[in-house]
């Protein structure tokens, strides 16, 4: 029963974000969250706190305002005080300059007691790094800012 649990809420984050309510997926995330997002760009990096992971989804929102998710299949293995969650998911939107954005991938989260505390992506990271380059070269500072770390 809780695995079922477990994998509706995981839909139903990936819902919240693809309304921007990205802040409301905070809620469930522990304060010393380690959250990996590979890549090379303004998005990508390692951040240690919820307040990194914060100021991360506001980046995220400005460079790709309208990013919506489609959550394909969600796993969950382990009991409800520690538990992993597999999200396979494709996402599509726009980037702040209205360029077409789309990509798939999986996120890998681990929760402890109800919140999350290891969140790690896995995805086509060259995609957000042309958006990121291109944004850049039209003068979007931001989107050739160092990645958000702390």
């Amino acid at each position: 029963m809780y695995k079922a649990i477990a994998r509706r809420k995981a839909r139903g984050v990936f819902e919240s974000l693809s309304r921007g309510e990205w802040e409301a997926t905070l809620k469930d995330v522990a304060p010393d969250v380690h959250h990996v997002f590979p890549g090379d760009n303004a998005i990508g990096g390692e951040r240690h706190s919820k307040e990194a992971m914060r100021r991360w989804f506001e980046r995220l929102y400005r460079l790709i305002p309208d990013i919506e998710f489609e959550v394909r299949k969600v796993a969950v293995k382990g009991w409800p005080w520690d538990m992993m969650v597999a999200v396979e998911w494709a996402d599509h939107g726009h980037a702040s300059d209205g360029t077409p954005y789309e990509n798939e991938g999986a996120h890998w989260i681990r929760l402890q007691r109800g919140k999350a505390t290891y969140i790690h992506a896995y995805l086509d990271t060259e995609k957000l790094t042309e958006i990121c380059r291109r944004l850049a070269d039209e003068g979007v500072e931001e989107a050739a800012a160092v990645p958000i770390t702390a």
